[in-house]
């Protein structure tokens, strides 16, 4: 797979990810994601960033300040 930022290489990792959802941050660690070695972007393939989404909205439920998600165990 090729970055589609700069064309170089990229590799399975995973991230951490700040959300501002309009109540405050979210943030939600493990994500699963493909990092350029060259540039370091990041791309979530259609399934993670749904759920990433899904994450999000069941969140804004919770209505805090400051979350703290794994996703992981969310996903």
């Amino acid at each position: 797979m090729k970055c589609m930022k700069c064309g170089s290489e990229v590799y399975k990792s995973t991230t951490t990810q700040a959300i501002k959802p309009g109540f405050g941050v979210l943030v939600v660690r493990n994500i699963p994601c493909y990092k350029c070695v060259e540039c370091d972007e990041i791309f979530y393939t259609g399934d993670v960033a749904q759920k990433i989404e899904d994450i999000t909205e069941k969140v804004k439920q919770l209505v805090q300040e400051v979350t703290v998600v794994d996703f992981e165990k969310a996903a």
